[in-house]
C-alpha cells in the first residue's frame, strides 16, 4: 500500500513529512529488527492511537476530572485499567504515565525524598538510568548505590545485593533493568527488601509481555509497584503502567498526578486499553513463548559460531553479546549490521574496558522478528547473517553486507510484519 492511499490528508497537507513516514514503514518491512526495546503494534492498537482522543484533556482520574466532557474518555481509562488489573493480577493500576522514565520519577515521588538513599543495578551491569544512576535526574536528586552483576558468570549476587541494601537501608530498591539475559528472582528481591525495610519496586518494561504470557515469573505478590512501559514486548504504544497494592494506590496516583504531569494522552490510553485486550488471548500467550524460544535458539547458534555472550546465553527475549574476541568494536559493529540491513543497539557489557558510546557490545532481541511470525528453525539463519556482517565489519567488507541485506530483505518480505502495509 502506498502513502498515497495510507495517509492521503498527510499527503495532501505535508508531502514532505509523508515520504519520511512511507520511508519509515518500508525500512521496518525490509530489515530485521532485533532491538530488545522495540515491536510491531497491530493495525488496532496504531488505529487506536490515532483517533479523536487525541483531542480531549483529562486531568485528574475517571469520575474525577478538572474538565468536562469526560463521558467516553472515562470509559476508555477504566476499561485499560480494568485490563491491567486482569491481565497482570493486581490490586490498582494506573495507566497514565507518558513513558517509562516519567513512570519511575513517580515511583520516587511517591516514596522518597531528594537525599535519600535508593538502590538499583549499574547501568554498565544493565540497569536503567532511572534506577539511581549518576547521569539520570535520580542520581542527581538522589543518592544513588548500585548492585551489579558476579564476573565469572554475568549473574546478579543475591548475597551481595542483600549486603549492599542491609548496609544502606535504601528507601527504594529497583530490580530488573534493561540488559539483563536471565531469569529475575523477585522472591530474593522480596526478602532482600525486607529485611532492608525498603519499598521494592519491579521494572519490568522489557520483560512485561513476557510475564502477561506466562514465560517469566510474575513480580505481583513479592514487589511494592511495578513499573512496566506499554510497548516493547506487551506490544502496545509508545506509554507506561504503575502497578501495585491497594495500600500504596493514593501515593502513586498522586504521584503521577498533580505530580508530575498534567492531562493523559487519551489516544495513548486507547491503545494501552486494545493491547491489554490481545496480550488476554492464548495467541498472546503463544508468542511470549515463542520469543523466549526464539531467543534461546538464536544464542545457541551465536554460541556455536563462536560469539561471547553475557552470562552465556539467555533466559528471555535478550542476548547481550560482548564482540571482543571477534576484533570489532560494538558500535562499528552495529553500524555495519544496519547497513547489512539488521537492526540492534551497541552496549556496554558488565566490566567493559571501553567507554559507553564506544563500547564492547552488542544487544539484540527476538519480540520484533516473532511478532513478524519467524520461528526457531529460522534462528540459525539469523545467526549466520549476525556473524557473516561482523566479519565484514572487521573487514570492511561493504559487498558483504550489501549481500546479507539482500537474503535479509528477501526473508522479511515472506513474513510481513503486523501494523505495515503490505
Amino acid at each position: 500500500m502506498s502513502a498515497n492511499h495510507r495517509h492521503p490528508a498527510l499527503l495532501a497537507t505535508d508531502p514532505e513529512l509523508a515520504s519520511f513516514v512511507a520511508a519509515e514503514e518500508s525500512l521496518q518491512a525490509e530489515t530485521l529488527r532485533l532491538i530488545p526495546s522495540e515491536n510491531y503494534v497491530s493495525a488496532a492498537v496504531l488505529e487506536a492511537s490515532g483517533t479523536v482522543l487525541q483531542n480531549k484533556y483529562s486531568e485528574g482520574y475517571p469520575g474525577r476530572r478538572y474538565y468536562e466532557g469526560q463521558q467516553n474518555i472515562d470509559r476508555v481509562e477504566a476499561l485499560a485499567v480494568e485490563r491491567a488489573k486482569g491481565l497482570f493480577g493486581v490490586d490498582h493500576a494506573n495507566v497514565q504515565p507518558y513513558s517509562g522514565s516519567p513512570a519511575n520519577l513517580a515511583v520516587y515521588l511517591a516514596f522518597a525524598k531528594p537525599g535519600d538513599t535508593v538502590m538499583g543495578m549499574a547501568l554498565p551491569m544493565g540497569g536503567h538510568l532511572t534506577h539511581g544512576w549518576g547521569v539520570s535526574a535520580t542520581g542527581s536528586w538522589f543518592r544513588g548505590v548500585q548492585y551489579g552483576v558476579r564476573p565469572e558468570d554475568g549473574r546478579i549476587d543475591y548475597d551481595a545485593v542483600r549486603a549492599l541494601a542491609l548496609a544502606e537501608r535504601p528507601k527504594i530498591i529497583f530490580c530488573g533493568g534493561t540488559a539483563l539475559p536471565r531469569t529475575i528472582d523477585f522472591a530474593a528481591f522480596a526478602s532482600i527488601a525486607e529485611e532492608a525495610g525498603s519499598v521494592l519496586v519491579a521494572d519490568v518494561a522489557h520483560i512485561a509481555g513476557l510475564i502477561a504470557g506466562g514465560a517469566h515469573p510474575s513480580p505481583v505478590g513479592h514487589v511494592d509497584v511495578v513499573s512496566t512501559t506499554t510497548h516493547k514486548t506487551l506490544r502496545g504504544p509508545r506509554g507506561a503502567m504503575l502497578m501495585c497494592r491497594e495500600e500504596h494506590a493514593k501515593a502513586i496516583d498522586k504521584a503521577v498526578f498533580p505530580g508530575l504531569q498534567g492531562g493523559p494522552h487519551n489516544q495513548t490510553t486507547a491503545g494501552i486499553a486494545v493491547a491489554l485486550h490481545e496480550a488476554a488471548q492464548p495467541a498472546f500467550t503463544a508468542y511470549a513463548h515463542a520469543v523466549v524460544a526464539n531467543a534461546k535458539a538464536l544464542a545457541a547458534a551465536l554460541l556455536e559460531r563462536g560469539f561471547d555472550l553475557v552470562s552465556g546465553g539467555t533466559d528471555n527475549h535478550l542476548i547481550l553479546m560482548d564482540l571482543t574476541s571477534r576484533g570489532v568494536a560494538g558500535k562499528v559493529a552495529a553500524k555495519a549490521l544496519d547497513r547489512a540491513g539488521i537492526v540492534v543497539n551497541y552496549n556496554t557489557v558488565p566490566f567493559d574496558p571501553r567507554k559507553p558510546f564506544d563500547p564492547s557490545g552488542i544487544r539484540i532481541g527476538t519480540p520484533s522478528l516473532t511478532s513478524r511470525g519467524l520461528t526457531a528453525e529460522h534462528m540459525p539463519v539469523v545467526a549466520d547473517w549476525i556473524s557473516r556482517a561482523v566479519d565484514a565489519a572487521a573487514k570492511g567488507d561493504e559487498p558483504a553486507l550489501a549481500a546479507v541485506r539482500r537474503e535479509v530483505a528477501d526473508l522479511m518480505a515472506a513474513f510481513p510484519a503486523p501494523g505495515l502495509p503490505l
